[in-house]
């Protein structure tokens, strides 16, 4: 096996050997999120016409779930590695860093995909749901997922202890994905805090995304999947320059 599939492999053994905690417990948390606010909310806020509300939940919390399980793949098992001291045994072989950056982000795809799977099967149970335009569904998964997994590397790199990180995760990560649209439609905002939305990248992946079961969306889809688009090259970019330098990992 070369380098990328070896650590690869052993990236998504890593997660799936506790997959009770990092699969199952994400699906159970939407699926109380889907509750919660369901129920308090339905039949009290209209966001696109014809469109019921515990509806325009489910891909929400499909892409919440998506983004923070990759999100958090790729930082803790840095983390983890390198506050153990087995960061070691991946620095010693002879594997490129576009390996090790494919390696952790396409680990942290699978989960952030696997999780979103999962409330997906488990919510249509109770909610049916439509497709208007699979592509757009599969293809802001794999991007947003490719973000959050690159997002999560990033930090993993630059955090020294769980502290650091878990502020990276509360002030940034959170934030970024509770105010991008997850629970309600930008177009119901003052314009005001509809232009400060559109500054936040996160929101163009829920859009994207919920633009694939109705049809509808507060952006051009394009738009949204072009904004996605250069949002990933550009931390894929500062991501293989971290691993290149060997910033805080070599030295």
């Amino acid at each position: 096996m070369s380098g990328f599939q070896t650590l690869f492999y052993k990236e998504l053994l890593r997660f799936w050997k506790v997959s009770f905690q990092t699969v199952l417990a994400p699906v159970i948390t939407a699926l109380l999120y889907l509750t919660i606010f369901g129920h308090a909310l339905s039949g009290h806020v209209q966001v696109y016409p014809g469109v019921g509300y515990t509806s325009f939940l489910v891909p929400g919390l499909v892409m919440m779930s998506v983004l923070q399980n990759a999100f958090a793949n790729s930082s803790s098992s840095l983390i983890q590695s390198k506050i153990t001291g087995n960061l070691v045994f991946v620095l010693l072989p002879p594997i490129a860093h576009w390996e090790m950056f494919f390696a952790y982000v396409l680990a942290s795809v699978v989960r952030g995909l696997s999780v979103g799977l999962g409330v997906f099967i488990v919510t249509i149970w109770f909610i049916p749901m439509s497709f208007s335009a699979p592509f757009y569904i599969i293809a802001f998964a794999i991007l947003g997922s490719g973000i959050l997994g690159t997002l999560g590397l990033i930090a993993g790199i630059w955090a020294d202890k769980f502290d650091q990180l878990a502020a990276f995760q509360n002030f940034l990560i959170m934030p970024l994905t509770f105010l991008s649209g997850v629970f309600y439609s930008t177009h119901t905002l003052p314009p005001l805090w509809r232009a400060v939305s559109h500054l936040n990248p996160f929101f163009y992946m829920i859009d994207g995304f919920r633009y694939g079961f109705f049809g509808l969306s507060d952006v051009n889809p394009l738009v949204s999947l072009g904004i996605v688009g250069a949002f990933l090259a550009v931390l894929a970019l500062i991501a293989v320059r971290l691993l290149a330098s060997g910033y805080k990992l070599r030295h």
